[in-house]
């Protein structure tokens, strides 16, 4: 992927102002979300751009076969078209790659991180009309088609294989060793989703210091959600800090050490003296 330039600073307020009413409205549309995550990441997807990708998801549900069956029966199809036919899949490369987690270039380069793949398998099949829904695993994002008694899951990551239960055991017992729990395969909000990609992109970021631009507007997205940890805010004011913003950095150091001295004084202390020391570095 060539060196993403981001948006001009109306450009991003005003996707910014767009991803915020999106999030909170009443029943926020993933695909519209994690575009708007890829406008920001990618000055160059535009307009244009956005309702192309759109239009790619309408198109992929538009070759699925007519309401196929049951759960099964979808999930199959599912893999049929997009994993066989379409090429969606994963490799490990691609957890290196920041475009893994871009809508946009997942559905150009029919390569992506688990989470993003399934953000294609569910947009494709809810179009479609199938019984869908988002199943967030621990380490590994699948899809799931069903209610409880007749749920199948499916791995968008390896081509939309369908899981059997012990396939997803392995899964789970390779990101926590442990066995998985009931609570596990419940359907994943989409705001959820949401903020998993985001902090998809932070990680990105952290393993790379020089892009603390990525990780600055990953977090400042997040805080655009309607519900995101607390601690998020003290994470931006570290990033304004490390990228030179002294002020700005102390000033949400001090908002976040308010917020903390409620429950645990000593860490509020203890983010007082980071303000302290960030406007140190003035002098």
């Amino acid at each position: 992927m060539r060196p993403p330039f981001p948006p001009s600073p109306e450009r991003s307020a005003e996707l910014r102002r767009r991803f915020a009413e999106e999030a909170r409205s009443e029943r926020p549309d993933l695909s519209t979300l994690c575009l708007l995550v890829g406008a920001e990441a990618d000055g160059e997807l535009d307009e244009a751009g956005l309702d192309a990708a759109q239009v790619e998801l309408d198109r992929l549900a538009g070759l699925l076969p007519y309401r196929p069956g049951g759960p099964r029966a979808w999930a199959v199809a599912l893999r049929e078209l997009l994993g066989e036919r379409m090429g969606f899949h994963g490799t490990p490369a691609d957890y290196q790659r920041l475009e893994s987690s871009l809508l946009h270039e997942v559905l150009a380069r029919r390569r992506g991180l688990p989470i993003l793949l399934s953000v294609v398998w569910l947009e494709v099949a809810r179009r479609a009309g199938a019984p869908v829904y988002g199943v967030a695993l621990p380490g590994h994002f699948v899809v799931g088609f069903g209610p409880d008694e007749g749920q199948v899951l499916a791995d968008p990551f390896d081509g939309g294989r369908v899981l059997t239960g012990a396939d997803a055991e392995l899964l789970v017992a390779g990101a926590t060793g442990s066995g998985i729990d009931p609570s596990m395969l419940r359907p994943a909000d989409p705001l959820d989703v949401v903020l998993r990609i985001l902090n998809n992109v932070r990680a990105w970021a952290a393993a790379r210091p020089e892009r603390s631009d990525v990780a600055l507007w990953a977090v400042e997205l997040s805080l655009l959600l309607p519900s995101h940890p607390a601690r998020l805010r003290y994470e931006r004011a570290q990033l304004l800090v490390q990228r030179g913003e002294f002020v700005a950095g102390a000033v949400e150091l001090e908002a976040y050490a308010e917020v903390v001295s409620a429950v645990d004084e000593g860490a509020a202390e203890r983010v007082r003296g980071e303000a302290l020391a960030a406007r140190a570095m003035l002098n």
